[in-house]
């Protein structure tokens, strides 16, 4: 009542302010705007009046100057003095001018002699002295328990009744794991939604208190808040679903009112009332798609209400909500986009209706891997399609007897081995202007047959084994690679046993898995210089495919046998001798020749002879490499008449093996030295003549065995293969006959150098092997001959 009467008086005095100024005349001269933010404190200078006016200070009290307010709620007073314009009363733009645009009060300013009338504008600028609020403190929502996440609950809107950036800028919500708060935009306001993002259990939990805050845009910012309460219900706890959350459509622009354009779908897989769905446009969509578009509320048929023009807009974004009649009611939601074609503007598509992600190396052209289909949601020359297969691989589109239908398959053999994988990039491109086009690309991988053989690295294979390995442990190995996969690569072994093999495959085994050939024996290389044997190599697919490879092993001698002294043997078997010379020779008489040998060969079978022990260095020397004892001055009368000398024989290796001989010289007269020579002959001529038997029967047998050894050789050799050669080379001075004999007169004796024959000119070198026959004077007694020594060392035969 009291504004009622306020606004009253104020009609009423400018009523008669305004009926003065006709009675008298009075004009209006000038107009001057000011702008001063609202809550300004009381005496606040907004401008000097006077000066803008071009008024004279000093008449203005002379004159009346004032502000004619025509009521008592004047907000503002000039200061006669100084001709200033001031705040007279505190001005609260949100009551004054509530939510209009700009806020203007307009003011009279009234000077007399002569009387004029001024007007001037003052705006007043909104500050942030509002905090957001809520119509109401508190908010209920009953929500059934194991409500779909996603679903939406409208909040109360905040008011703020500043204007601008100081108005309500966005929602807040207190941390919690169940609802989150999503805001719309609905014209010039923003509308907050609670959106459940986890369900609901009422038997954990029956009601949850969330806080909601609203804050504005001032700096500093002010907020409200709203209570929100969540009452957990146990009822009806199926919403109605769509198939998708997202529905797209297309519609053509200028389509008849009333065509039905999509037809929602929703189910509940309640029963009765809880299972009757009733559909609803969300409510804060924009009012132009309610003014389009129309949703029949039992059957979900979406229909057009008013003129779709594509320049207006190009799409439309519709939430549906789907409700029960549930109690309480269960809703659940979808966005249906439509959009409105207009020209070419959309690209085709490609579907893979069929894919086989693998495909067999051994497939045969024109086998089918993948059907797909092309579509253009245009129409026409927009809708016509033109695919093809833009990169280089070996299959190619096939078309159908429908239109854009096609099969991919192969055109040409496949190799695993040389491409694995394939990637197809096909291209559908439109006809429309400009063009557009898609691409789908099409992984293919390659499955592996058992089309390779294990493969070893190179065949013949050559090993080198030293003799003396110990038995049962890995000598070799071998290994072959397959280029298939899995079972198909994997590769077991095994030797090849040939009924014609020698008895040295029994003694070899191979790990089927691995290679690792061991061998069951310790090898010599005195025995056995070289074998070969054949392993196979099979892989694990099926059928099984296989390799062999010759694998050649040559045993590598080791010093692994002493000299043996084949002279001076004594009687009992021990390496002594008893050499008697005439007292009479000369410098460089041979006194006798230490003869060994050793089965190694190279350095480990080349023997140095060297004195170990001599009474008298003066008197003997032994060559080092014949091992021949001469003497190296003549005797004479004061000389010992027996002397002991004892040789050690070594041989070459890393690691030397050596024996030692013991030879008696003893200084004889000349008569009797041949005197005692005969009586030897003498004596022993029986036992020589029965030795001199059995060495005639011995060399018969090894005759005979050394031809049939050679036979078989030859043989064997024919038969290798001709890229396999022998590895030893023979002694450069041997040229193939037994034995070749260098006979030399000493006094009464003959000698007779026996071995293997040598080139004219050659000298014997160090493992020669060398040996002497020892032979009496033709003039001595007849037929009787003193064998000290037959070697066939060349061949390792001692007799």
């Amino acid at each position: 009542m009291g504004t009622g009467r306020k606004c009253q008086t104020r009609d009423f005095s400018w009523f008669s302010f305004y009926l003065a100024l006709l009675l008298f005349g009075i004009q209006a001269y000038a107009q001057i705007r000011y702008s001063i933010p609202e809550e300004m404190k009381e005496g606040t200078v907004v401008g000097n009046v006077a000066k803008d006016l071009g008024l004279d200070i000093t008449s203005l009290i002379d004159r009346g100057f004032r502000v004619v307010a025509g009521t008592e709620d004047a907000f503002f007073e000039v200061n006669q003095d100084n001709g200033a314009l001031y705040v007279h009363k505190n001005i609260d733009r949100e009551e004054l001018c509530q939510r209009s645009g700009a806020c203007l009060i307009e003011l009279k300013i009234l000077v007399e002699n002569p009387l004029e009338m001024h007007y001037v504008v003052v705006e007043i600028t909104d500050v942030n002295d509002h905090s957001p609020s809520f119509p109401e403190k508190q908010q209920t929502f009953e929500i059934a328990e194991h409500t779909l996440p996603g679903r939406r609950f409208q909040l109360h809107t905040a008011r703020d009744p500043d204007a601008g950036m100081n108005s309500i800028r966005t929602y807040t919500l207190t941390s919690n794991d169940h609802f989150e708060i999503d805001i719309s935009q609905s014209d010039e306001d923003k509308i907050p939604f609670l959106v459940l993002k986890k369900s609901l259990d009422r038997e954990q939990k029956n009601k949850h208190t969330l806080l909601v805050t609203a804050v504005d845009g001032g700096k500093p910012p002010r907020s409200g808040t709203l209570n929100v309460s969540i009452v957990v219900l146990d009822i009806n706890d199926n919403r109605p679903t769509f198939i998708r959350d997202i529905y797209q459509i297309t519609v053509q622009e200028n389509v008849p009112v009333g065509t039905l354009i999509f037809l929602m779908n929703a189910t509940d897989p309640d029963e009765g009332t809880n299972g009757v769905i009733e559909y609803s446009l969300g409510k804060t969509l924009r009012r132009k798609v309610y003014d389009i578009f129309e949703l029949d509320k039992s059957t979900g048929e979406i229909r057009v209400k008013g003129i779709v023009d594509y320049e207006e807009n190009d799409n439309y974004k519709l939430d549906v909500e789907a409700s029960d009649k549930g109690q309480p009611p269960l809703t659940g939601e979808c966005r249906v986009i439509i959009k409105i074609k207009d020209v070419n503007d959309n690209p085709p598509e490609i579907e893979v209706t069929s894919l086989s992600n693998t495909v067999s190396e051994d497939s045969k052209p024109g086998t089918v891997i993948s059907l797909l289909s092309v579509t253009d949601k245009d129409s026409g020359v927009n809708g016509k399609i033109i695919s093809h297969i833009t990169n280089d691989v070996p299959f190619e589109l096939k078309p159908s007897y429908r239109e854009n239908i096609y099969s991919v398959v192969t055109n040409g053999f496949l190799d695993r081995e040389k491409v694995s994988h394939y990637e197809i990039t096909i291209k559908a491109t439109d006809c429309g202007e400009p063009p557009l086009s898609a691409l789908k690309t099409l992984t293919i991988q390659i499955s592996d047959v058992n089309d390779n053989s294990p493969q070893f690295p190179q065949n013949p294979l050559q090993f080198y084994l030293s003799e003396n390995n110990v038995a049962g442990k890995s000598i070799l190995s071998v290994s072959a690679t397959d280029s298939d996969l899995n079972d198909n690569a994997a590769v077991s072994y095994h030797i090849m046993r040939e009924g014609n093999q020698n008895d040295i495959m029994s003694f070899l085994n191979v790990n089927p898995e691995n290679g690792h050939i061991t061998a069951l024996k310790s090898f010599d290389f005195e025995t056995l210089k070289t074998f070969h044997f054949h392993v196979v190599a099979s892989d694990s697919g099926t059928p099984s495919l296989s390799s062999n490879v010759t694998v050649h092993v040559f045993i590598l001698d080791q010093n692994d046998n002493a000299p043996v002294i084949l002279y001076p043997v004594s009687s009992n078997g021990s390496a002594e001798g008893v050499e008697e010379i005439p007292r009479n020779v000369n410098a460089g008489h041979l006194v006798t020749k230490v003869r060994a040998y050793d089965a190694d060969i190279g350095y480990n079978g080349w023997l140095l002879f060297s004195l170990q022990e001599v009474t008298d260095h003066s008197l003997f020397g032994l060559d080092r490499y014949t091992g021949q004892i001469r003497t190296l001055r003549s005797f004479t009368e004061t000389d010992e008449a027996e002397h002991r000398l004892v040789i050690l024989v070594k041989d070459n290796g890393n690691v030397s093996l050596s024996a030692t001989a013991t030879v008696m010289v003893k200084l004889v007269e000349p008569k009797e030295a041949f005197a005692a020579s005969d009586v030897k002959s003498s004596a022993k001529a029986d036992e020589e003549n029965n030795v001199t038997f059995y060495l005639m029967i011995t060399l018969g047998s090894v005759s005979a065995l050394f031809l049939i050894s050679i036979i078989v050789l030859i043989a064997m050799q024919c038969s290798k293969p001709t890229d396999c050669t022998s590895k030893y080379l023979q002694e450069t001075n041997y040229d193939g006959t037994l034995c070749h004999s260098i006979q030399y007169r000493s006094g009464d004796k003959r000698y007779m150098l026996v071995g293997p024959r040598m080139s004219i000119g050659s000298t014997i070198v160090p493992g020669s092997h060398a040996n002497t026959l020892v032979l009496p004077d033709r003039r001595g007694a007849s037929g009787e001959v003193r064998l000290y020594e037959q070697i066939f060392s060349q061949y390792g035969y001692v007799s």
